[in-house]
């Protein structure tokens, strides 16, 4: 696959992809341990849930990058963008973590779907690995839009 010039693209996209994912375990793994309250605690658990599940997509994306010919990035090479899901002084803001779950989930969505773009018709293997991750994506996204709407009503 690397003689192919669109490889390197792809394996920078995927690489892009392998640092968002690794952020949002840093992220949940901190929301999860920092909120405070009883309100928090079904977000708390389903974030602590989450951590191996978003900890399994940056493991599917590293093999992948090795298999196309890239070199998997330490942690010196990642970049970091997840300003809204940073933890808050006030711990018991869940609101405001369930907001930044949902900005990263898009976040996520638009890199998967740059990445099904970018591999059509020149790597099935890595578009259907995409396709799989954006579904798992979407699905977390919808779950935490859900409990933004009872907190919002809570209010």
């Amino acid at each position: 696959m690397s003689e192919n010039p669109n490889t390197k693209t792809i394996i920078q996209e995927l690489c892009t992809a392998y640092a968002m994912e690794l952020e949002t375990v840093q992220n949940y793994l901190a929301a999860s341990v920092n909120l405070d309250g009883v309100r928090c605690e079904v977000v708390k658990k389903e974030l602590a849930a989450d951590v191996p599940t978003e900890l399994g997509h940056a493991q599917t994306l590293a093999t992948r990058i090795k298999t196309i010919g890239g070199l998997t990035p330490g942690s010196m090479d990642l970049e970091r963008n997840q300003k809204s899901l940073q933890p808050q002084e006030d711990t018991t803001d869940v609101v405001t973590v369930i907001q930044g779950v949902i900005d990263a989930e898009e976040a996520a969505i638009a890199q998967y779907n740059k990445i099904i773009k970018i591999t059509d018709g020149i790597d099935y293997v890595t578009q259907d690995m995409a396709i799989a991750l954006l579904s798992e994506e979407e699905q977390h996204r919808r779950e935490f839009i859900g409990f933004l709407k009872e907190y919002q009503k809570a209010s």
